[in-house]
């Protein structure tokens, strides 16, 4: 059923990090209340999405300026609805999580996501983007480490220099146009603010070279809080990259660098959430290049990637968690043996192992191969030949390197100790696991909500020659990872790739700045030590010396006359009646004697 009113999953989730610091310690502490009460706003969000109609919602006027929270369009629902989705599994993965950080962080984080997709201008746009910044920021933080709180910074770094070249694009549209809309741009009328926009867009995409901050911060991230961060901040890049700048061909040749460079990385790193965060850049490339070719199919792909890729990466991060979470380490060097300890947690990362691989049955399949006949059928040969040599490395790194040495590594069990996995984080997995097979399945799952129509025939992923074509690719994958063997296999080592640039660049800058402060700093002591030290020494002495002859002098002075005084005092009181009238008659004569003289 439809309606025409729309309830803005952003508000929900806002609703719930605002409710979660006032609810009693008691109550929260109950895994039941806390579980049931995490799902609520995911499910207003499922609802809303599924039953809203397409239209303008949520208009407001705020100095003189028309903020649009509500464009409800087939390209923001079909994001929208994978948004919810991962959102309800996360929450289920999630709930033995006691700490209110976790849900407050994450909740203000997805709703930055849904604010950015159903967003319908620039300026509103900024404003839940900064919030998702915020909220994943504090997510990395939830991990609690001294390596999360590294990373954190420079996430934040890397975003806030990202949002400043959208906001600089913004305002300089505005200045230009008098407008904060959000439309396609045509690559040949662009200006130098679509630029901007289009850079602070890539920062969040991870284009190559702008990505170093996802395998960094990703990896540090708490367990629970890794499987939202895998989904939003690269997917709303691809949704506003998808809304803004189809067809620019500096995308298409971006992302199929990504796709390559993603998964030579992920081949030779030992940390297995490392392995998934380069994928992540792999994987978003086949998007982005999609979105740069600009067809119809194209979009469609990238679209039907970002749905399947939002799946099945989160269930390979939840399976890579389950890991952390029970043996206390990710890194494949350390591992290997599991697959007795923890079979479930095998099968289900496998699942998702086999979708990002493109293997038939799986979702994968069925969106990765739509981007690349897409490519090639627009005659883009070399992309689409690019975009097949990343599937065989992708296949390689995380359809057998992970699984290899983390369940099994040539060692019959796992020697040391196993955490018990708490049952919510088998469900989401399933859950997860589930969908990944069903669109591989019943594509038509996933392709009814893709948002632009193809002219001529439709795609169609079950064919044979597709079929062999991805089995054929994905067995000289095996085949090479036999063969390289003893070359990838992985070391306790940290990769660094052009994150190394960025940290010399770091390094150089602070040293810029510190090395002439310290030579001031220097100068000063000097100067201190040898003029103000001294000066300091004879004020001291000065002071010293009033001290002891104006001070002491005066109280000390007034000191003895009041004793003198009180010792005449004492002598004069003689208790002698004649004494004292003596005395009265003297004092009485010297008075009279005083009145009649000045009388």
């Amino acid at each position: 059923m439809e309606t025409s009113v729309f309830y803005h999953p952003s508000m929900a989730f806002l609703a719930f990090a605002l409710v979660v610091p006032f609810i009693p310690t008691q109550l929260w502490l109950n895994k039941a209340f806390r579980g049931a009460l995490a799902l609520v706003a995911p499910l207003v969000a499922l609802y809303s999405i599924f039953t809203v109609e397409p239209g303008t919602y949520g208009a407001i006027q705020y100095l003189d300026q028309s903020l649009i929270f509500g464009r409800v369009d087939g390209l923001s629902i079909v994001f929208g609805q994978v948004f919810a989705i991962i959102a309800t599994i996360g929450a289920i993965y999630g709930m033995h999580v006691e700490d209110r950080g976790h849900f407050v962080c994450g909740s203000l984080y997805v709703a930055g996501g849904f604010g950015c997709v159903f967003a319908g201008d620039l300026l509103t746009v900024f404003l839940f983007w900064e919030l998702m910044s915020i909220g994943s920021t504090f997510l990395i933080w939830q991990a609690r480490t001294k390596e999360s709180v590294g990373a954190g910074f420079r996430y934040f770094l890397y975003h806030t220099v990202g949002g400043l070249f959208l906001l600089g694009g913004l305002l300089l549209k505005y200045k230009a146009t008098g407008s904060f809309a959000f439309e396609g741009v045509n690559p040949a009328d662009a200006q130098l603010y679509d630029w901007l926009i289009l850079t602070g867009f890539c920062v969040n995409a991870a284009v190559v070279p702008l990505h170093a901050w996802l395998p960094d911060a990703y990896p540090r991230a708490s367990v629970a809080g890794a499987v939202y961060m895998c989904a939003f901040t690269t997917k709303t890049a691809v949704y506003v990259l998808a809304r803004g700048f189809a067809g620019w061909e500096v995308l298409a040749i971006a992302g199929t660098i990504m796709a390559v460079f993603g998964v030579l990385y992920a081949c030779i790193e030992n940390n297995s959430r490392r392995i998934l965060s380069y994928h992540i850049v792999s994987q978003v490339g086949y998007m982005v290049a999609g979105i740069g070719i600009g067809t119809a199919m194209t979009l469609n792909g990238a679209v039907a990637h970002a749905y399947a890729h939002i799946l099945y990466k989160g269930l390979l991060f939840m399976g890579t968690g389950c890991i952390l979470y029970a043996v206390g380490t990710a890194k494949l060097d350390k591992l290997g043996g599991l697959a007795t300890k923890l079979p479930w947690v095998m099968v289900w990362y496998m699942v998702a192992a086999l979708s990002i691989s493109g293997m038939p049955l799986f979702n994968g399949f069925i969106s990765k191969t739509m981007t690349i006949a897409g490519a090639a059928e627009h005659h883009r040969t070399i992309l689409a030949l690019c975009l097949e040599i990343a599937a065989v490395g992708t296949f390689i790194s995380v359809g057998i390197k992970l699984p290899y040495f983390a369940f099994w590594g040539g060692k019959k069990e796992y020697k040391g100790e196993i955490k018990p996995i708490p049952v919510n984080m088998y469900v989401g997995m399933a859950i997860c696991g589930l969908l990944c097979i069903a669109q591989g399945v019943y594509p038509h799952l996933l392709y009814q909500y893709l948002p632009f129509p193809v002219e001529g025939h439709q795609f169609e992923p079950w064919t044979i020659d597709k079929v062999l074509n991805s089995g054929l690719l994905l067995g000289f994958s095996g085949l090479a990872f036999y063969l390289t063997r003893e070359i990838i296999t992985p070391h306790a080592k940290l990769n660094l790739d052009f994150d190394w640039f960025y940290r010399l660049i770091g390094k150089v800058t602070m040293g810029a700045i510190c090395w002439p402060v310290s030579k001031v700093d220097d100068v000063w002591t000097e100067v201190y030590r040898t003029v103000g030290l001294r000066s300091l020494i004879g004020m001291g002495d000065g002071t010293s010396w009033f001290d002891k002859k104006g001070i002491d002098t005066v109280v000390d002075g007034s000191a003895y006359t009041v004793r003198n005084i009180g010792r005449l005092g004492a002598k004069a009181q003689t208790a002698n009646l004649q004494d004292y009238l003596a005395w009265a008659a003297v004092l009485g004569l010297g008075i009279f004697a005083l009145v009649w003289y000045f009388g």
